[in-house]
């Protein structure tokens, strides 16, 4: 018997994924909202994307198996009003909030975990007494400020003096309403304590710099059995906040990664998280041995995708679909071609250009030919600013990403500079 699963913002490089992954011969995958409509774009009218979505399975002559999708916001939020409307597994839009919901997230952190959440606190950057309230909740320069709701690294800035909270307020203000209201559409779908209630979508979080190795753990909950299955290293460009490479598996030492294990396992139970995949960011501060959380994620990273399948033989998208049929996912280990595998980051640190130059897509499959298994996504075009880009750090313009597989992490690193000496990106009007 045929199931049906619609998969919201597929495009056809995930389609591709999903065909590959193991149990799906008698499933379909049906594309329910366009990627561009949720992930290309920087206005996230949910109302209208819900009621679009609605459409599209009401329409739909057949049975609705289940409702998956692999994106950030406004996606992983949109999941559970979908799910819980049409019957199909997903978790609580309530579990899901107090992951997603940065205030709530650390306080449930700080009753369960108190040893690895960092000193926070929530504040409105409409508030002109913003940075003395801050100060009465014990954080001094430095500490980090983000939205309570982000996406990416989008609008996250480091503090270390008035003139730089000055700075990231106003870049608060201009930008924040963007994801602050279509969040608090959201907000409104769920049942909130009233200390929640009080900290609206506007709102950002304040918190002391922690620091470290970075890794993600990837996991999922079924039937309230929580399982973590792979740690991936986030690995910055030097002495800054962005990410050069994501690298799988982790090169963390093995009881590093098992007590981070048993702070998911706590963490995921403890706020009822079930049937869903999600990933937690973590610190290793390898100075003090002393392992913080970071954040939590409802969704698998999509950047992630092509590691699982490079290094384990499928994609970790294998535990969404599975999740949402109501089957205990079946991930495989070690089984695919290559030892380890990453993710690089092609940035330039720039306030602003345009691009001059961009490789053709000739030129890209070349490039790709250098390592074979080698994927490359470039992300500008002539003529573009690079502030079009959507979801973008504060520190730096990803223009490129490249997927590749090696026999170890010094011929990974040394692959990723072959194939960089042929892609050739120019820039003019470049404000410094």
């Amino acid at each position: 018997m045929t199931r049906n699963v619609f998969v919201v913002g597929m495009n056809d490089l995930n389609a591709e994924r999903l065909r590959r992954l193991r149990g799906v011969e008698d499933v379909v995958f049906h594309p329910l909202l366009t990627s561009e409509a949720v992930s290309d774009t920087q206005e996230f009218d949910i109302p209208a994307m819900l009621a679009e979505a609605e459409a599209t399975l009401d329409a739909f002559d057949g049975s609705i198996d289940a409702i998956v999708g692999y994106i950030d916001f406004p996606v992983s939020t949109m999941l559970p009003l979908l799910c819980k409307k049409y019957g199909t597994r997903n978790a609580s839009l309530e579990s899901l909030l107090k992951c997603e919901h940065k205030y709530w997230s650390r306080k449930v952190m700080a009753e369960i975990v108190p040893d690895h959440t960092p000193t926070f606190t929530a504040f409105d950057p409409f508030d002109d007494d913003a940075l003395s309230k801050i100060g009465e909740a014990d954080l001094r320069f430095p500490f980090f400020v983000k939205p309570i709701k982000s996406s990416g690294s989008r609008l996250g800035f480091r503090i270390d003096s008035p003139e730089d909270f000055d700075y990231a307020i106003a870049a608060f203000r201009a930008e924040i309403g963007q994801i602050s209201e279509p969040f608090n559409y959201v907000l409104d779908q769920a049942d909130l304590p009233d200390d929640i209630k009080a900290i609206e979508g506007h709102y950002c979080m304040a918190e002391r710099v922690i620091g470290g190795r970075q890794c993600t753990v990837e996991g999922y909950v079924h039937e309230g059995e929580v399982v973590p299955y792979g740690t991936v290293d986030s690995i910055r460009y030097p002495q800054v906040l962005s990410f050069f490479y994501y690298l799988y598996p982790s090169t963390l030492p093995r009881p590093v990664q098992d007590q981070m294990n048993e702070i998911t396992r706590k963490v995921m139970a403890h706020i009822g998280y079930d049937n869903a995949g999600f990933n937690i960011e973590y610190y290793w501060d390898e100075v003090q041995n002393k392992i913080w959380l970071l954040e939590i994620n409802t969704r698998i990273a999509q950047s992630h995708c092509d590691l699982f399948e490079m290094v384990d033989g499928v994609s970790h998208q294998q535990v969404t679909v599975d999740l949402g049929l109501g089957r205990r996912p079946d991930m495989p280990k070690g089984e695919g071609p290559e030892n380890v595998a990453g993710e690089f980051f092609y940035r330039v640190f720039f306030n602003d250009a345009t691009i001059a130059r961009a490789p053709s897509k000739a030129e890209i499959e070349v490039a790709a030919e250098q390592v074979e298994g080698t994927r490359i996504a470039s992300y500008v075009a002539r003529g573009m600013k690079l502030s079009e880009l959507p979801e973008q750090d504060a520190y730096s313009y990803a223009v490129a990403s490249v997927w590749m597989g090696a026999g170890k992490q010094s011929k990974l690193l040394w692959n990723y500079e072959q194939v960089m000496k042929r892609l050739n990106y120019e820039f003019t009007d470049i404000v410094e």
